[in-house]
């Protein structure tokens, strides 16, 4: 059995992010094997028991996540070529009043909130943004199965070829796309229902079966809907509710 680097065994794990484990290993607040460990680089098996300082589970439980109604025009990750990031959009004013949260608005809960997944600039929808590496994990892993759901408006003419290649078996820069599972709504508008998110991915695979995306939203990511959360506004996620 080799040994692994411990941030990354503890993102494994589902304890945190690599980044803040090496921040919880710089103040001392992780064990392994009931020793505390301070060396950022420590090695050890896979298995070995790693338990986090109180101090750190009152870190994760403090940290906020937030489900934004990201209209059309909003960039999901860093503001670029003069587009506006989506995390400006959160503040104490644009809160959704149907919020049932108890948990209060605080700057802090800015401070390293980042996208977990990304929503491109011209789709709206459900847009997950935490300060929980854990959860971030949990959404954008490589091996995640987490479903995310979309409502795609399109025109075009689909073929019953085209809709079966649209389950499976359609590949995105030489990479096979998992399989999806692909509806119609009405005559104009189609559900799907992705494990994965590689950039543009529904507007390609339209393309590559000879119809356009017109309008595309997000309406649940896992177990969490969008629900009647209106453009624009933003709640926290729910005690209560998981992914």
């Amino acid at each position: 059995m080799e040994k692994i680097r411990l941030s990354k065994l503890m993102a494994q794990q589902g304890l945190c992010s690599r980044r803040e484990a090496d921040s919880y290993i710089e103040r001392g607040w992780v064990y392994v094997d009931g020793q505390r460990v301070t060396t950022l680089g420590t090695k050890v098996y896979p298995n070995q028991a790693i338990t986090l300082d109180a101090r750190a589970q009152a870190r994760q439980a403090r940290a906020a996540t937030i489900l934004l109604n990201k209209p059309v025009g909003f960039v999901s990750g860093q503001a670029e070529k003069g587009y506006v990031a989506a995390v400006s959009l959160v503040s104490r004013g644009t809160r959704f009043k149907g919020d049932h949260s108890e948990r209060r608005f605080r700057n802090d809960d800015l401070k390293g909130l980042a996208p977990a997944g990304r929503l491109d600039i011209d789709s709206s929808g459900l847009l997950v943004l935490t300060q929980d590496g854990r959860i971030a994990r949990q959404l954008i892993a490589q091996n995640s199965t987490i479903e995310k759901e979309y409502l795609v408006r399109v025109q075009g003419a689909l073929s019953k070829t085209g809709m079966r290649l649209l389950h499976h078996g359609l590949s995105l820069d030489g990479r096979a796309l998992k399989p999806a599972r692909v509806s119609w709504v009405n005559a104009q508008q189609l559900r799907f229902i992705l494990t994965e998110g590689r950039k543009r991915q529904i507007r390609r695979m339209c393309e590559q079966v000879g119809i356009q995306v017109t309008a595309l939203k997000r309406v649940r990511i896992g177990k969490v809907l969008l629900g009647k959360l209106p453009v624009g506004q933003w709640r926290y996620l729910g005690d209560e509710e998981e992914f």
